[in-house]
């Protein structure tokens, strides 16, 4: 093992695009493992001409007990005059004198350590791309998650970070969005995910130079992925329109967005410093005819007509509670007619007069009564009696006239 070795170790790393100085450790330090545990040796690597040496740590004692890691005090002060006991002189050794290294066993702990070192250095990278975008190709499934290739590592789409609208499958091309970066026994692990609301907020910024530059800045996102998004913008630069400079031109960049989210609905609002005009923004597209602030309640009451009602609310409530999302409120949401009926005064009942009842006569003796009714029917009777007998006497008058005549 010489510096052949050192310099195909060191083109090997540069594919992997490690740094020499990290190649030079990585050497050095399989050199050291290979040695023996029992030994204490040091070893220099110098990557720009590929050499190496070893050194071997020995104690310097007035009286030798072992002469491998131990050395005399007058043998000492011949390499360093000014030596003390218990200090360690560094003795430099041959590649020959470390015959018993197997090449082999140095070449498995110098691939070991460079894969730790490759892991490490994948390990940073990521680490410092959190919250960042990244693409990856989607590799294989793993119990409902999706692993993605990113080129120099695999990420981790958990089921809970997928949209819910999406299907994926084996191949396909996804932007997403770095989560998390973990380690572990397999090297980093990386979560991203495609249901965070920062993914949001990372496309405007690529989709939008305003954004990017600083003229516009985000101030909040409420999000529900795979269905509905809103982002509230303000401007730092006076006269530019925050709202029409992240939708674009026939509102081509917001739609871009969308697209990009798999056909989710993004809403851009505007922001405002005072909490009645951000609640009623946030709110859009239902128009507000008034907010109250509650600030003890924590709460905005808001006045809507009766017909946009439902649009102020939304599908299950969806743009209500991504409104209160993104403006920190408790939204509370009536009606015009509604409000109209509490704060107006109830009309006085109208009674209507009630005619008073005829006096009824006080009843009569029974016994009066029953006499009275028993010469009511005798008259009747009798009068009766009288029109049977004229009927009678007309009827002979009528014969005898008859008579006469004959």
């Amino acid at each position: 093992m010489n510096r052949e070795l050192v310099t195909g170790l060191a083109q090997l790393s540069a594919e992997k695009g490690l740094p020499k100085e990290v190649v030079g450790e990585i050497i050095a330090r399989a050199l050291k493992r290979a040695y023996g545990a029992e030994e204490n040796i040091d070893v220099k690597v110098d990557i720009a001409t590929g050499a190496f040496r070893v050194y071997l740590l020995k104690t310097v004692v007035e009286k030798v007990e072992d002469p491998k890691l131990q050395i005399q005090l007058e043998s000492a002060k011949r390499i360093k005059p000014d030596v003390q006991l218990g200090e360690i002189i560094p003795m430099e050794e041959t590649a020959a004198s470390l015959g018993r290294i197997g090449a082999q066993t140095a070449k498995q702990v110098i691939q070991q350590s460079l894969r730790e070192a490759e892991r490490e250095q994948v390990y940073a990278e990521y680490a410092d791309r959190e919250g960042d975008i990244i693409n990856g190709q989607i590799d294989h499934f793993e119990a409902g998650s999706a692993i993605m290739d990113l080129g120099k590592a695999k990420a981790i789409l958990p089921r809970t970070e997928q949209a819910t609208h999406e299907r994926y499958f084996v191949g396909q091309h996804r932007k997403v969005l770095v989560l998390e970066v973990r380690r572990s026994i397999h090297g980093p692990q990386i979560i991203v995910s495609r249901a965070h609301r920062g993914l949001v907020k990372r496309l405007f910024e690529l989709e939008v130079p305003e954004i990017y530059h600083g003229q516009v800045e985000i101030m909040g996102i409420a999000r529900e992925a795979g269905s509905r998004t809103k982002i509230a913008v303000r401007s730092r630069q006076p006269g530019l329109d925050p709202v029409g400079a992240c939708v674009g031109q026939r509102g081509l960049r917001v739609q871009a967005i969308s697209n990009e989210l798999g056909g989710e609905r993004v809403e851009v609002i505007q922001y405002d410093d005072t909490p009645e005009k951000y609640v009623a923004n946030a709110l859009s597209p239902a128009p507000v005819i008034r907010v109250d602030i509650v600030v003890d309640e924590k709460t905005a009451y808001v006045v809507v007509p009766d017909r946009y009602l439902s649009l102020a609310i939304g599908k299950e409530g969806q743009n209500a509670r991504l409104a209160a999302k993104i403006t920190g409120w408790r939204i509370d949401i009536r009606s015009e007619s509604e409000v109209r009926a509490e704060t107006e005064p109830e009309p006085e009942p109208i009674v209507e007069a009630v005619a008073e009842p005829e006096p009824v006569a006080a009843p009569e003796d029974p016994e009066q009564i029953s006499h009275d009714l028993i010469a009511e029917v005798e008259m009747e009777s009798a009068m009766a009696d009288e029109t049977e007998l004229e009927d009678e006497d007309r009827a002979l008058l009528g014969g005898k006239k008859k008579a006469n005549r004959r």
